[in-house]
């Protein structure tokens, strides 16, 4: 069962993004990946800057999440963030209905910023209709729509859905 996640699940969302995020070891470049990959003080900021977790529930054990994946809307769009299974449950199907539950949740547009390196990342949503922009595109849509240092604008990729694509608001 998919769910909107609650302060009390505070500490289990930061312990599965940091699971998950242990794929990117040695993938995404070391000045990316700090220890732990995103620390207290920034999930905490995450939160407070409207990033609103979803969360999926083990079925063998429904007090604990297997994957979350936050929504946060900016300006005109939407954005998918920090999207991230436990990896004893990668490769189940479970980003794909947290992906699909979340985009339910909007009309907006919706954008997905992850790393370049991530191929496996970016073939998951294209797989879900996500097309990536160019990388002039990409440049204004993070500066834009995203609160990121620019080592990590030049390291990553901007996805877009339909909905992006064919909008006459393309030139933020």
């Amino acid at each position: 069962m998919i769910r909107p996640c609650t302060p009390q699940d505070f500490d289990q969302i930061h312990a599965i993004i940091n699971d998950g995020a242990e794929a990117y070891k040695g993938i995404i470049p070391a000045d990316r990946f700090p220890d732990p990959y995103m620390s207290h003080d920034h999930f905490q900021h995450e939160i407070d800057s409207g990033v609103i977790f979803h969360g999926y529930e083990n079925p063998q054990d429904p007090a604990t999440l297997a994957g979350v994946m936050g929504i946060q809307d900016v300006h005109d769009v939407t954005l998918i963030r920090h999207a991230y299974i436990r990896t004893t449950h990668q490769k189940q199907g479970i980003g794909t209905l947290l992906l699909a539950h979340l985009r339910e949740l909007t009309d907006r547009p919706v954008l997905i910023g992850t790393w370049a390196d991530a191929d496996w990342a970016i073939r998951f949503y294209q797989r879900h209709g996500f097309r990536t922009v160019s990388p002039e595109e990409k440049n204004l849509l993070l500066k834009r729509y995203w609160a990121i240092p620019d080592r990590q604008v030049e390291t990553s990729v901007v996805l877009a859905d339909s909905k992006w694509l064919t909008n006459d608001r393309r030139n933020p």
